[in-house]
């Protein structure tokens, strides 16, 4: 008899951290999809995170209960994280599940010697401080129910480290460290703490325009392909499931193969 796994999030609350994105929403569909109700974040675009909840709500109209709501903060700033909290807590319950997905982006990348100094502060606020200020705000719940999932999205560029790279690798490189401490420090209270590290992946924004793969890099990838938001998504959720409950302290990445973290 074959037996099949179900990521089943029905009693969960998740929280997704720049879910009006091309990746954020994908991970929020997913997470509504394994039957989580999802508070969807967003820093400005405010219309595509009215969208993503209307279709999620539309795919659930007999629930009697809420699956989901909108929420805006500024991930960098530890009042507006707090904020944010408030209105979750009041309208969806406590987070069990949280998925820090939101960066600042940037461009263009340069070398050490010429970009410009803001980008690495802004980078370390929204890599590090955005994974050290939600966690203020989310875990202490997590700790006193004895159960919890903290995943963040990372990239495998925190492992290339190629030229140019660098205000984006010192951000990431600076969460996993924050992450790696975190997962020691809470483990004790059944809480895991996980990073999913992305490839160059391909977005609905390019499937929309025909965008054809870029044949260098995916030369590169044993795969021979760059992969999808959905395979992305589909990690994050077994991170927050069950499923996943001796799993803590890992950066994993989803880029077929192109990096391997070694033992």
């Amino acid at each position: 008899m074959i037996a099949f796994m179900k990521i089943d999030l029905s009693d969960k609350v998740a929280i997704v951290t720049g879910a009006s994105g091309q990746l954020g929403r994908v991970i929020a569909r997913t997470l509504a999809d394994c039957g989580a109700a999802v508070a969807i974040h967003y820093h400005q675009n405010e219309a595509k995170a009215l969208e993503l909840c209307k279709e999620i709500q539309a795919k659930n109209p007999q629930s009697k209960n809420l699956q989901c709501m909108v929420v805006q903060a500024d991930v960098t700033d530890l009042d507006s994280i707090l904020r944010m909290k408030d209105k979750v807590l009041q309208t969806l319950g406590a987070p069990q599940i949280v998925v820090n997905n939101a960066v600042i982006q940037y461009g263009p990348w340069k070398e050490v010697l010429d970009e410009d100094p803001a980008v690495y502060e802004h980078q370390f606020r929204s890599c590090v401080l955005q994974n050290v200020f939600m966690a203020k705000a989310f875990a202490p719940a997590m700790i006193k129910k004895e159960y919890g999932r903290i995943i963040a999205i990372n990239t495998e560029c925190a492992m290339q480290n190629f030229p140019t790279q660098s205000g984006y690798v010192a951000g990431k490189r600076g969460m996993d460290g924050v992450l790696r401490v975190l997962a020691k420090e809470i483990g004790k209270h059944q809480i895991t703490v996980n990073q999913v590290a992305p490839g160059w992946i391909e977005t609905e924004k390019e499937r929309k325009k025909l965008f054809k793969k870029t044949e260098p890099y995916c030369q590169t990838v044993p795969l021979r392909r760059r992969g999808t938001e959905q395979e992305v998504a589909n990690l994050v959720a077994f991170l927050a499931s069950d499923l996943s409950s001796f799993i803590t302290g890992c950066y994993i990445p989803v880029s077929g193969g192109n990096v391997m973290p070694t033992i």
